[in-house]
């Protein structure tokens, strides 16, 4: 029938050959007449499509967003121009008469205290912040009650006035109006924080925020000799566009000084880079989806061009060429593909908008409907890249069909590969595909792994595929007819087996890697780290005050056991004598060289960490300055023994040899540096102590008793719990994980979608064995049962697949990447297997119930 009407329409063209000259704007003028009957057959490739173009869109149209944001909002993130910071030390005279010639400054100082009540009932660490009264320079600091800033934080009588987040009152069991100590100094709280202009610049803390004036800051006596304090100096310049050469002339002129400098136009570095860092990731994710999805392209095409042989015989019948039906073919996979990446777009397109209702209160990020064409092109490009990719070796089959087709719908497919100029266009789609991956990556090496690691997953897929075929076709022979049936659909040639295995496996196998990452760093969280961690840091005691406050400590925690070293702030400044700046360090080792470290000497080697190279220095040692490094970061960096590295310490540039390398445990939260330096490298420089207790079988109250006596005995000494600690790293890893888990849901999606199309692409070859089966005498509740067995097996061999592959990426991840314990959870693997189930059953039969339905006569005579 339908290549009678394929001929009715082709009935005012005695031949084709004549037209043949025009062969592209005939192809396309078929092409467009073809499509008048809709997109039917295509539904599956339009959602694959745009569901990857939307996901790639979005996440690339949000990440520009805020990035665009904060590029716009500099001056009020940053609350200056310009800013200067210096840890440990306040700016020299020279310095800050420099900073005053160029515009109107702010200064301000940041660090952890303990803000405690005044009976010392209750305790917790706040993450405090002095300002004077220029603060800020610009944006505006909203309170509850809404006053002017001078006035909550002015002096009445003997206290000082304070602004204080919501959550420090909660914990303090307090409300407006009440009074703490901090330090020394007694502090009434005026108002609850509501919004702070330049929180995003400071960057993220694991306390709620305390702020006080300049003057409160001094009384309380928390600002001595080494104690850990970032000074900060804010300048509004008369002319902002004086940024660049104001940044030269001061690391010019003050080349020692050893400060950070920040301009508005680089407002909130690090938030900047992990948005980056995680936009690159949900791209790939996306990514991931789209090329799951370029599977269901190439089976949707290959179902639709199966159910045209008839129209692709009439035309060869009437003299069409091979390369015509090939061009008519490509013209409306490439609209059909046009319209998908279009609704994509759409949807990609409102998700900055629909997420800055979420995000507004979080991130820097604009409420107004934006476009933004950059983002949209990409996915654009990378969702007809992938439209191509897999569409092309279908059509390639598809210019082989003979024109005796027009006479037997179940003739036999065209087998082997397709012509070389298909397969070389497949390459070369492909090629492109991957090449654009990694050229818009932020980090190419990662992104290099990861399409290595999606290229072998479709390899292993394969070969999982025909494995189970193969198991298949020597199973022994059971009794029951209806599993000996779905034994023999699963190797039997043109067997769904190599689609659902495909298309469900990869997304499987994905979500399995993402929720054994995120149980193991839950269950080391809560569980093995904070076993093994120490109870308390406890950071800025001074000198005059470590015996007392080990006495005091060994007497309130008598099985703890007390580690204490001293400890500097330092910035690593040159490597061999190479200023930093220059160097192309990877991103694993970037972080090392971002800021100020902590930094201590020792005589003897930490008991916490091996030598891997080098040896320790004499307890006696005296000659040039030696350092010990991190063996880990030392390979990022590219370091070797006798290099040298140049730190900048309150101020002075001290360059040490490396004498040795370690291995530092960072997972144990126990007392570690990146550099530890031979004793005289700091010899008569000031610095302070930090100190931790060990005692695993330390009760909550006891812990509770230590935290209130060193804070009412040593109020200027900051103590830290670490369960509290570790208990924000797991809210906001829980965050993190939901995040990444509906991005992978998008892949899985993309899967269930994809494994879909392949149940539909094989419904003709299903019909025709349901007709043959029912016409010997099989009931439907036979066939039931042998198309259930069918996809359990399936169900079960994919899920297999997918614990074991996503198991091991887990495991390389956690162990070798994150050096972290990693187990497989029992509860992952039940519920991936529950999941595969259910998708590939439940979909499964509800196309098989359609296919049970047909009548047998109009089956029978097209054999």
């Amino acid at each position: 029938m339908s290549g009678t009407v394929a001929a009715r329409r082709l009935r005012p063209m005695i031949s084709l050959r004549p037209l043949l000259a025009l062969r592209p704007l005939f192809a396309l003028r078929l092409a467009l007449r073809e499509m008048r009957g809709g997109l039917r057959g295509f539904y599956i490739f339009l959602a694959c499509i745009a569901l990857g173009t939307a996901a790639i869109a979005g996440v690339n149209s949000l990440s520009q967003s805020i990035s665009e944001t904060i590029a716009s909002q500099g001056q009020e993130l940053l609350a200056g121009d310009i800013r200067f910071e210096l840890n440990n030390r306040v700016a020299t005279a020279d310095e800050r008469a420099f900073l005053q010639g160029l515009g109107q400054v702010s200064v301000s100082a940041g660090l952890r205290s303990m803000a405690r009540l005044p009976d010392g009932s209750n305790q917790a660490l706040v993450e405090l912040k002095a300002v004077d009264g220029a603060y800020p320079l610009y944006g505006k600091l909203e309170s509850e009650p809404a006053k002017p800033l001078p006035e909550l934080l002015a002096k009445d009588g003997e206290v000082f006035g304070a602004v204080a987040a919501p959550l420090l009152l909660e914990r303090l069991g307090i409300s407006p109006g009440a009074e703490i100590l901090i330090g020394n100094a007694r502090i009434r709280i005026g108002a609850t924080l509501a919004s702070e202009p330049d929180a995003l610049s400071d960057g993220f803390g694991f306390a709620p925020r305390l702020m006080i004036s300049s003057d409160a800051l001094a009384a309380s006596g928390l600002v001595q000799t080494g104690s850990l304090v970032e000074h900060t100096y804010k300048v509004r310049l008369p002319d902002p566009a004086d940024v660049p050469l104001i940044r030269v002339q001061a690391e010019t002129r003050f080349p020692s000084a050893g400060w950070s400098i920040r301009t508005s136009g680089n407002a909130a570095p690090s938030l900047n880079a992990n948005i980056t860092r995680f936009s690159q990731f949900l791209t790939l994710v996306g990514l991931t989806a789209l090329i799951v999805g370029g599977v269901g392209v190439a089976n949707a095409v290959r179902s639709y061009l199966d159910g045209k042989r008839s129209v692709i015989a009439t035309f060869k019948c009437l003299g069409a060429p091979a390369s015509l039906v090939a061009m008519i073919y490509l013209a409306q996979i490439l609209m059909i593909a046009l319209i998908g990446i279009a609704i994509g777009l759409v949807l990609g397109a409102l998700i900055p908008f629909v997420a800055a209702q979420f995000l507004a209160g979080l991130l820097p990020v604009s409420t107004a409907f934006v476009l933004y064409p950059s983002a949209l092109g990409l996915a654009a490009l990378f969702g007809l890249l992938t439209a191509l990719t897999f569409a092309i070796l279908p059509l390639g089959r598809a210019r082989r069909v003979p024109a005796t087709a027009l006479f037997r719908q179940q003739g036999f497919e065209p087998t082997g590969l397709p012509a070389l100029p298909y397969l070389a266009g497949a390459f070369i789609c492909l090629a492109a595909l991957a090449g654009l991956a990694v050229w818009t990556a932020y980090d190419r090496y990662i992104s290099l792994i990861f399409l290595g690691a999606i290229a072998f997953a479709f390899i292993v897929l394969r070969g999982v595929s025909l494995l189970i075929s193969w198991l298949a076709r020597r199973s022994p022979r059971v009794n029951s007819p209806a599993l000996r049936l779905a034994i023999g659909n699963i190797h039997r040639p043109g067997a769904l087996t190599p689609s659902v295995v495909l298309s469900l496996g990869l997304g499987l196998a994905l979500l399995v890697t993402l929720a054994l990452i995120d149980g193991n760093l839950r269950r080391e969280l809560t569980g093995d780290m904070a076993e093994r961690a120490p109870n308390f840091f406890f950071v800025d005691i001074q000198g005059s005050e470590i015996e007392g406050f080990r006495s005091l400590l060994a007497g309130a925690m008598p099985e703890g056991k007390i580690i204490e070293v001293p400890m500097l702030r330092g910035r690593i400044v040159a490597l061999n004598g190479e200023d930093v700046k220059s160097r192309n360090v990877p991103p694993g080792g970037q972080w090392v060289l971002r800021g100020d470290r902590g930094i201590t000497y020792a005589r003897n080697r930490p008991e916490n960490s091996k030598l891997t190279e080098g040896s320790w220095w004499p307890e006696d040692y005296g000659g040039e300055p030696l350092v010990s490094f991190s063996a880990e970061e030392a390979r990022e960096l590219g370091l070797k023994l006798g290099d040298t590295v140049t730190v900048n310490v309150l101020g002075r540039n001290i360059t040490a040899r490396i004498a040795n390398f370690r291995e530092v445990e960072w997972e144990s939260l126990s007392i570690n540096f990146v550099m530890v330096f031979s004793p005289n490298t700091f010899a008569g420089a000031p610095h302070a102590w930090l100190a931790t207790i060990i005692d695993p079988d330390a009760s909550a109250e006891e812990e509770a008793a230590v935290l209130k006596r060193v804070t009412n005995a040593y109020p200027t000494i900051t103590s830290v719990r670490v369960k509290d600690a570790l208990d924000i790293v797991n809210t906001l890893l829980g965050q993190l994980a939901t995040a990444v888990r509906a991005a992978a849901a998008v892949a899985l999606i993309a899967s269930i979608l994809v494994l879909a199309g392949a149940l539909a692409a094989g419904n003709r070859a299903r019909i025709h064995d349901a007709v043959v089966l029912k016409t010997l005498g099989a009931t439907r509740a036979t066939l039931i049962r042998a198309f259930s067995y069918e996809y359990v097996i399936l169900g079960l061999a994919t899920a297999v697949f997918a614990l074991f592959a996503g198991g091991v990426s887990a495991w390389f991840v956690v162990s070798r990447i994150m050096t972290l314990p990693s187990s497989f959870l029992p509860d992952v693997a039940v519920a991936t297997i529950v999941l595969a189930l259910v998708v590939t059953v439940g979909i499964g039969l509800a196309g098989t119930w359609r296919v049970l339905g047909q009548k047998a006569a109009p089956v029978l005579r097209e054999l």
